[in-house]
This record gives structure tokens, C-alpha cells and sequence, in this order.
């Protein structure tokens, strides 16, 4: 018995390269298949058609998109809100197997760190901007002088945050970016009298619950939309009775958590992590903290207009993740200058702070690397078209729910939002005219099957924000599977009830 409790769950790389190998062994077993692709190309104002062997270049209409029976306005094209090719209905054809083999297996990785080098390089430069905040003073000083003032009612912070990072969630898809949030908030989580984990939840669940529900998230809501032909407008209701409840049910479960672990500290999930993590991210003295001074206040200003000129470039100036590092890294410097550190010491502790999170950007590429074995194995479109043709006669009821556990299953071979709206909404949306419901129904089991596998899902963002604190996959799963299975039960009654109302 003691032999078996001194066995470890693996870590978070671990997983990744098991899960890749598994996927590599999967390339052997499903048959290679493809959707044909559309492509629209702005400086011709045409569709290139993307066939089996051949490439086709098709005049950019409404005609052409007819043709296809795609029912998405040509104007969606035109002015951008749809950048990525799309799967054209019924053009699926199988191909020569491409079974990814040790090499390609070993490949992997690299190719993953390759592809996801822009969300690496963000990560990183989080890494240094954090390592010059804490070394700046200002951060403990904000820590100690937030502390105190919520004595006794440090619940109000579970609340704040993650109904703040839900807003982000479900108005422009907050997901990638609060990777930047978890070193920041730990220690004032802790300074609470709350574990790691608290704070993990309130980030990440407050994430995913936002984008599951997302309202006018572009990356998610009104692409799927546009690709499914519908006004983003349509299931609108829907969609934010599920926030406002998914919401108030993530909060109830947080806290009741949180509350155990503040009565009894040994009724944390990571308890016997408690030391590491405090090390990790020192607690501060409440006694004998850093007084606010102007200076620190001057700082704390700057850092947080970091996030706010951040958030407003995603939301409102189509940044993406060149802009948004770039702001982090001007800030850094910024908050370098008025803390007036060395100019050698500020490199030093830049490039250690960024060596700190240097583990997360692995894992980020490696899970993108389980992606691309799919897509050199040919079997994302397969697993795609099956998947649809499991729904054929099915009852409406039936069909609602069948398609939130498929996006759920696709979501851990395709965890881009936008890229699974664009390959797969051209396809399913057009199964809801067959049972008689609105296509908006698929667009939002589309959203909850993808939120709420994000939850779990290790080819997403999960094992990256359990790395920065160390926190094993397992004690994850301990925490959120009720929360999960909660969440499921509420999802599929609101699916059911949509489509006989």
C-alpha cells in the first residue's frame, strides 16, 4: 500500500508527450480524410478552393457561396470577420494514410513550440515584467495595503476577480492573456488566507465560464455565428442566462471551497504543498510590510495600466499577441525607470523572471504539438465528419445534447475556438435544419461543449496554469470534476428546454 501512495502523478509535460503519442498511435488507426477548404484572398477578391488535387480559384460571391450551400453573407468575407478557410459541406474524401511515426512524434514538440512561438514570447515577457514588479517593492506594498483592508471580508476578492475575468471572458475571449494574472494574484490570495488553488479557480474558472458563455466574444460567438449563417444576435438570450447562473454557480462553489480552507487550512487539496507554495510566492507581513509610498503607488498605476491599454487593444484595436507583449515589455521598462533599478540588475532579474515562467511556455508548445500531429496525420476533418454522421435521425432532444459532448470531444484535438468554428460550424449547423431547431442551438452547444471541457481539457490552457504553481493534474481534477459535473447537468436542462420552447 505504501509503494502505491509513493507513486506520483506525472507532471504536466508528461502528460502532454503521453497524450502525443497516443495521438501519433491514433494517425495508424483512423483513416486520413479532408474537407475541402475555402479560402477568401483579399487583394483578388476571390475563393480559392482547396480540393483534393487540385486548387481552384472561384470568383468571391454570394453565388459562389450558394453554390456550396454555405449560407453565410459574402459580406463576412469582405470586411474581415472571417479570416480563417472554412470546411465546405459534404467534400469530405479519404487520402493516403499519413501515420506520424517516432520521428514525426518526436518532432512534435518543436514544430508545437514553433507554431505557438508568439504566445511563448508573451509568456515570457510576462515573466520578466513580474520578476521587475516584485523586485520594484511596489507589488508587496499593494499586497499588504489590499490585505488589510479586506480583513474579514477577503470573500469580496473571489467575487471581484472572477466576475472581472468572466467580463473579459465572454465580451472579447480573456483565455491566453490571464496566464499574466496567476503570479500577480497568488500571493494576494494567500496573503487571504486562502490556498493556491483559490486563486487558480478564480482565474480559470472565471475564464471558462466567460468564453463558455460568451456574448460578443468575436473569437467564438459571432465567428461561429457568421459561419453558421445566423445573426450573432440569435440564442443571444440564452447564452446569457447561462452566464449569469453558470456564474453564480462557479462563485457558490469557489467560496464554499475557499471558506473550508480558510476555517482549516489542512482541508486544502493542497495542503501538503502549503510550504512550497508559500516559498514559491512569499507571504507578506502584515506587521511589518512596505508602507505605500507615492513611488509604489506611481508603479502599481503603471502595472495595472498594462492590462487596461492590454485589454482595450484586444477588444478594440484587433491586437493580438505581438501589441500585447509589446506592452508588457514597455512596461517592464517603465516601471524600471521610476523604481530606478540598475540598469545591469534590471537585465538580471528581467531574464530570471522570465526563466521562471520558461516552463509554462514548454508545456503551451508542446500541447500545440499534439495539434499539429493531428493535422499531418489527416484525421482532425475525419474525426469531424464521423462525429457528424452520428447525429443523423437522431430527436431534437437528443441531437441538442449529442452535440455538446461531440464539441467537447473536438475540443481536445481542436482547442482553438476560432479555428473549430470555422472548420466544423459550416458543417453541423446546416444538421439543425434536419431535426427542425435554429442553428443558433448549435452555435451554443458549441460554445458550452467547448468551455466546459476546457475546464479539463490538457491540450488547452490548463496544464500551463497548474505549472506556474506547481499543482499536479490530478489534485486539479479532485477540485473542479464536481464542479464539472454540475455544470454539465445545468448546461444539458437549459440545451433540452431550448429546443422545445
Amino acid at each position: 500500500m505504501s509503494s502505491l501512495k509513493a507513486i506520483k502523478f506525472p507532471t504536466a509535460l508528461t502528460v502532454l508527450l503521453i497524450i502525443a503519442g497516443a495521438v501519433a498511435l491514433l494517425t495508424y488507426i483512423i483513416p486520413a480524410g479532408k474537407y475541402d477548404r475555402l479560402t477568401y484572398n483579399s487583394d483578388s477578391n476571390t475563393f480559392t478552393q482547396e480540393k483534393k488535387s487540385e486548387t481552384l480559384v472561384l470568383p468571391a460571391t454570394q453565388e459562389t457561396l450558394e453554390h456550396f450551400d454555405i449560407k453565410i453573407p459574402i459580406e463576412k468575407f469582405t470586411n474581415g470577420d472571417i479570416w480563417k478557410p472554412i470546411g465546405i459541406p459534404n467534400t469530405y474524401h479519404t487520402l493516403d494514410a499519413q501515420p506520424q511515426g517516432v520521428m514525426a512524434f518526436i518532432q512534435s514538440p518543436i514544430k508545437g513550440i514553433m507554431e505557438a512561438i508568439d504566445v511563448i514570447l508573451f509568456v515570457l515577457i510576462i515573466g520578466g515584467f513580474i520578476g521587475i514588479m516584485n523586485f520594484s517593492g511596489a507589488f508587496e506594498a499593494g499586497i499588504s495595503s489590499l490585505a488589510k483592508s479586506l480583513q474579514g471580508r477577503e470573500y469580496i476578492l473571489i467575487i471581484v476577480i472572477t466576475f472581472l475575468i468572466a467580463i473579459g471572458g465572454t465580451t472579447f475571449g480573456l483565455a491566453e492573456e490571464t496566464i499574466a494574472f496567476y503570479p500577480i494574484l497568488i500571493p494576494v490570495f494567500l496573503a487571504a488566507k486562502y490556498d493556491a488553488m483559490v486563486a487558480l479557480a478564480s482565474i480559470y474558472v472565471g475564464s471558462c465560464i466567460g468564453t463558455l458563455a460568451s456574448t460578443v466574444n468575436p473569437f467564438c460567438t459571432i465567428i461561429a455565428s457568421d459561419a453558421a449563417g445566423i445573426n450573432w444576435t440569435t440564442g443571444l438570450t440564452t447564452r446569457l442566462i447561462v452566464f449569469v447562473l453558470g456564474l453564480i454557480i462557479c462563485l457558490i462553489y469557489i467560496i464554499r471551497y475557499a471558506q473550508r480552507v480558510k476555517n482549516d487550512p489542512s482541508k486544502s487539496i493542497i495542503f501538503d504543498q502549503k510550504q512550497d507554495i508559500e516559498v514559491r510566492f512569499p507571504l507578506t507581513n502584515l506587521d511589518t510590510a512596505t508602507t505605500l509610498t507615492t513611488k509604489y503607488k506611481l508603479i502599481l498605476i503603471v502595472f495595472s495600466l498594462c492590462f487596461v491599454v492590454m485589454i482595450y487593444g484586444v477588444s478594440q484595436l484587433d491586437w493580438w499577441f505581438l501589441e500585447m507583449t509589446t506592452v508588457f515589455l514597455v512596461g517592464a521598462i517603465f516601471i524600471g525607470v521610476i523604481a530606478r533599478i540598475k540598469e545591469a540588475t534590471f537585465v538580471d532579474t528581467f531574464i530570471k523572471g522570465a526563466n521562471d515562467l520558461l516552463g509554462v511556455a514548454f508545456i503551451i508548445g508542446i500541447a500545440r504539438g499534439v495539434t499539429v500531429l493531428m493535422e499531418d496525420g489527416l484525421i482532425s476533418d475525419s474525426l469531424l465528419f464521423y462525429a457528424s454522421s452520428l447525429t443523423e435521425g437522431m430527436n431534437k432532444g437528443v441531437f441538442i445534447n449529442a452535440m455538446l459532448y461531440i464539441y467537447s470531444g473536438l475540443s481536445f484535438f481542436i482547442p482553438s475556438s476560432s479555428g473549430m468554428a470555422v472548420l466544423t460550424m459550416p458543417i453541423m449547423a446546416p444538421l439543425a435544419d434536419g431535426v427542425g431547431i435554429g442553428r443558433d442551438l448549435v452555435v451554443n452547444a458549441y460554445q458550452f461543449g467547448m468551455g466546459l471541457f476546457a475546464l479539463i481539457n490538457p491540450t488547452g490552457l490548463i496544464l500551463a496554469s497548474l505549472t506556474i504553481v506547481k499543482i499536479g493534474f490530478d489534485k486539479w481534477l479532485r477540485f473542479v470534476m464536481p464542479l464539472v459535473g454540475i455544470l454539465l447537468i445545468f448546461i444539458m436542462i437549459v440545451l433540452t428546454i431550448s429546443v422545445y420552447i
